[in-house]
């Protein structure tokens, strides 16, 4: 039943989760067809399209399988507070060293990157490290991506620290 408020109904979760959807493709630079293409044709352009649309809901299956994709947790598209959880593409951020150790391979360069701030500011004591907005935006370059998506990808790794969630 439609109560008015936003995400009452099936029809508006589907679009919130389709627009977030769409943001993810676009960040990234991929059409429909690129999605298809990546995805080994698991996720084919024409349905990905009517679920940006938000025509049709995806299943949590496929919201699952969506959210992997484009490397990002799960409720960054479905929970009403997500977008809070994702950090602003302004400030610091403070990582957790711990996490950091045991991130994924891909986290490689970006732990390379923040060992190299400890030398310089000869940091070693403490169990977090703040990283400015330049620093962001230098470890960004490393990937060859957005600050914003590397953001996506340290909430995705689990390396922020409770303060920077």
């Amino acid at each position: 039943m439609n109560d008015g408020s936003p995400g009452s109904t099936e029809e508006d979760f589907a679009k919130v989760v389709g627009a977030r959807l769409r943001a993810l493709r676009k960040r990234r630079r991929l059409s429909l067809q690129a999605v298809e293409e990546k995805s080994g044709g698991r996720l084919r352009a024409v349905v990905v399209g009517s679920y940006e649309r938000g025509d049709r809901v995806a299943s949590i299956r496929r919201i699952a399988e969506l959210a992997e994709f484009y490397g990002v947790p799960v409720d960054t598209l479905v929970s009403d507070g997500a977008k809070s959880r994702i950090p602003s593409q302004e400030g610091k951020l403070v990582l957790d060293l711990d996490a950091l150790r045991n991130a994924p391979p891909e986290a490689e360069r970006l732990a390379t990157f923040v060992a190299s701030i400890q030398r310089q500011r000869n940091d070693f004591g403490s169990p977090v490290l703040t990283i400015r907005s330049e620093d962001i935006s230098l470890a960004a370059l490393l990937y060859e991506i957005p600050p914003a998506e590397l953001r996506e990808k340290l909430v995705a790794w689990g390396v922020l620290a409770a303060s920077s969630a």
